[in-house]
């Protein structure tokens, strides 16, 4: 194709600048050869032989490129890791709302049953960790206070090692960022500590050895592995480190309570945007697993049977009671239960609904997203919070309620009675449109269904 195209020349270029030595000619050759395109007189026989030569490479350059950049940069540039994400790029903070709208209205029209997900085998982080860290980007004066104190806190357990200091600034910021979207939902008790703490061994050793700074897989450098082992246990040591574990608890619990939010509209939003959601074993509670094998370990599905068995159904002092234990993580599993029962009753909505954005207006109007799918006369209307921690910030960064909104509203027109599906409630369009207090009063996120309007 031509974009094809661009992109060779442009690395064929990219090549040549970079290597001025070799003669031009053999660039010009792999540039020709790549896209095909055939000297004089070249026999059929030849032809298939550059063609076969071509399709290996490119078989080659996909495992080269997650190698080079999933599997290295992703481990170096540890800006914000939460962007470090396999097919993401780390530049990005996030995408406008205008984007998202324009995006998922081209999925609708043109391939509306892609897969949608958020979590996979290979992930670098679960969906909920990577929830969690966002939340940093929103707070950023405070998680730099924050890393400065507990650099300073923990200068004494670092070692100085002939090649320099371990663990190195780049890794112990690395290090800092997966404990908070890690770091386990309820106060560890010493044997889940323990346990906690063998997990970030393994995963700091295997995130260091990607990277290839300072060792690696096919050259490890033991006397820095061993290190940055001994500084973790150090580090999660709850006599050694009481202090510093004290201050992440307290830190992580902003991250943690708005981290459950992102990470409840971000499952509303797979399962009613256009496409086909994808819910990666585990994912069905609060998961806060690394990269493999963190990411592989037994699910306890007999547990997840019996939680659904006892959900309670969609109703407002329901949905309030799992919002207010979130920590269990019924909250999300109802939340899928529902809107999997939806996309059951009415498929063809869901499947081949049209997608139109809703704008907001009144004084948080920036933090809402809200879009409507029609088909047949149904319709279904999402309604989710964008930059939590902007949103809560007035109101020390607690958990988003009717309050919060002020006089906030949907322009949605038209007479259509909803059903607000996860609470049960009827909502009707008021004059001045939807107040969001109204539809997000009981839980943050809200999906309306109407059976026809």
């Amino acid at each position: 194709t031509e974009r094809d195209t661009r992109y060779v020349v442009r690395a064929v270029r990219e090549a040549r600048r970079r290597d001025p030595s070799t003669s031009r000619s053999v660039y010009d050759f792999i540039a020709d050869t790549l896209l095909l395109r055939w000297p004089e007189g070249l026999e059929w026989e030849e032809r298939r032989e550059r063609v076969r030569f071509v399709m290996k490479f490119q078989q080659l350059t996909g495992p080269v490129m997650a190698k080079g950049v999933e599997d290295t940069s992703f481990y170096v540039f540890n800006r914000l890791v939460s962007l470090n994400e396999v097919g993401g790029e780390p530049a990005e903070f996030g995408i406008t709302p205008e984007h998202f709208h324009e995006w998922f209205n081209r999925r609708a029209r043109v391939e509306p049953h892609a897969m949608t997900s958020s979590s996979t085998h290979d992930t670098k982080r679960s969906e909920d960790v990577r929830a969690r860290i966002h939340l940093l980007a929103e707070i950023p004066d405070e998680w730099e206070a924050a890393v400065r104190r507990w650099g300073e806190m923990n200068s004494g357990k670092r070692q100085q090692l002939e090649d320099g200091i371990c663990p190195d600034p780049n890794d112990e910021y690395l290090l800092y960022q997966t404990l908070i979207g890690a770091w386990p939902l309820d106060p560890p008790g010493d044997g889940e500590l323990s346990a906690f703490t063998a997990r970030i061994q393994q995963y700091m050793e295997k995130a260091t050895r990607e990277a290839k700074t300072r060792t690696s897989w096919v050259n490890p450098d033991e006397e820095y592995d061993e290190a940055l082992q001994a500084f973790i246990a150090h580090l999660l040591d709850p006599e050694r480190s009481a202090d510093f574990i004290e201050e992440l608890s307290g830190f992580q619990e902003v991250t943690a309570r708005l981290g459950m939010v992102n990470a409840l509209a971000q499952t509303v939003l797979k399962l009613t945007v256009p496409g086909v959601p994808d819910i990666y074993q585990g994912q069905e509670l609060w998961d806060l697993s690394l990269v493999d094998p963190d990411n592989r370990r037994p699910v306890d599905y007999d547990m997840r049977r019996r939680l659904l068995e006892e959900l309670p159904a969609a109703d407002p002092d329901a949905a309030e009671a799992l919002y207010g234990s979130w920590r269990d993580g019924r909250i999300k599993l109802f939340v899928i239960r529902v809107l999997l029962g939806l996309r059951q009753r009415d498929p063809e909505l869901v499947a081949a609904g049209d997608y139109t954005e809703i704008p907001a207006e009144g004084e948080r109007s920036e933090h809402v997203v809200a879009f409507r799918r029609r088909h047949g006369g149904r319709e279904m209307v999402t309604v989710v919070p964008r930059l939590v921690g902007g949103l809560t910030r007035p109101t020390d960064f607690a958990a988003p309620n009717a309050a919060a909104w002020g006089d906030t509203r949907l322009t949605l027109e038209g007479d259509a009675r909803f059903r607000e599906v996860l609470t049960g409630r009827e909502i009707r369009r008021e004059s001045s449109g939807l107040p969001l207090s109204h539809i997000l009063g009981h839980l943050p996120v809200a999906v309306l269904y109407a059976e026809g309007s």
